[in-house]
């Protein structure tokens, strides 16, 4: 009896240890989550950012079978520190955002999909109609904003061909600002508080589009050439069951159908489409370069 005694202690010994183990390794992401938390970096107003996410929400909970929250952040830093600190699941990140995102968590911050239109992204730098600015060269001397500093189509691509061009913005221009958000560079071209400034394509032709901006008024002079940008981002650390229901969920939208097209003008999106790390390897190259990535 002492023997088997012995035997029996030594079986629950291990159940306990291999118990304590799992428990140290943590709940913290082992189980998908009964809410899915959602911010998106702030490159344009709070209200927007929220009108455009409501359907997705909406759809999202439908798919995944869980609450979805929506959490606005206050800058595009307390975006990356909120994603990997697993304070939120799901984030729309800039490229440039990404990539600082992946590098503060070693890794563990990984793209899930991006929209199709974010495989050839472009910046555009626009000015006042009578400003006299045509090329980049002409911005010598001048005033421009960017939007936010992380942004990568509001300021870190922008100062990449900028640098590309033999303009260096810190010394050869006359000023720099940052706006905060690409709808308040547009704001301050047009009010003449900057006689340039750098942003987000898609941005400036929604704008135009609800007819805005006055065209005739502020014009686009330098349109960037292509690179990847936005995608929607998780931690690594959720379940693989979990990240691939809703990856599918993404990519189950369909324009054909009245929900769909809804999600996807909101979102300026022909559809979604996988991604992986190694399509924003540009991107960190570009900000290690201009010396924004620390």
């Amino acid at each position: 009896m002492p023997s088997l005694f012995r035997h029996v202690s030594r079986a629950l010994q291990g159940i306990v240890a291999a118990s304590l183990i799992a428990g140290a390794v943590g709940p913290a992401m082992a189980q998908s989550p009964q809410v899915l938390r959602v911010t998106a970096i702030p490159d344009e107003s709070p209200t927007e950012l929220a009108r455009k996410f409501a359907p997705l929400g909406k759809y999202l909970e439908k798919e995944l079978g869980v609450k979805v929250e929506w959490t606005p952040v206050t800058d595009y830093a307390a975006a990356v520190e909120a994603v990997v600190n697993k304070k939120i699941e799901l984030a729309w990140f800039g490229g440039f955002t990404f990539v600082q995102a992946n590098v503060r968590s070693g890794g563990k911050i990984v793209p899930l999909v991006q929209r199709e239109e974010d495989e050839k992204f472009r910046s555009v730098f626009i000015t006042d109609a009578k400003s006299g600015i045509h090329k980049l060269e002409d911005l010598k001397g001048k005033t421009l904003s960017f939007g936010s500093a992380s942004s990568t189509s509001g300021h870190l691509m922008p100062r990449s061909f900028l640098l590309a061009a033999k303009i260096n913005p810190d010394t050869d221009l006359k000023r720099i600002s940052f706006s905060g958000a690409h709808d308040a560079t547009v704001a301050a071209v047009a009010s003449g508080k900057v006689d340039a400034g750098a942003l987000n394509i898609s941005v400036w032709e929604k704008l135009v589009a609800e007819k805005k901006v006055d065209t005739g008024a502020v014009k686009v002079f330098f349109t960037t050439p292509a690179y990847y940008d936005y995608n929607w981002s998780v931690h690594a650390d959720l379940p693989a069951a979990f990240k691939e229901k809703l990856k599918a969920a993404f990519l189950k939208l369909n324009a054909a159908t009245p929900e769909g097209k809804e999600i996807l003008d909101l979102q300026r999106a022909t559809k979604f489409v996988p991604t992986q790390p190694e399509n924003y390897a540009g991107i960190k190259a570009a900000a290690e370069n201009a010396g924004l990535l620390k």
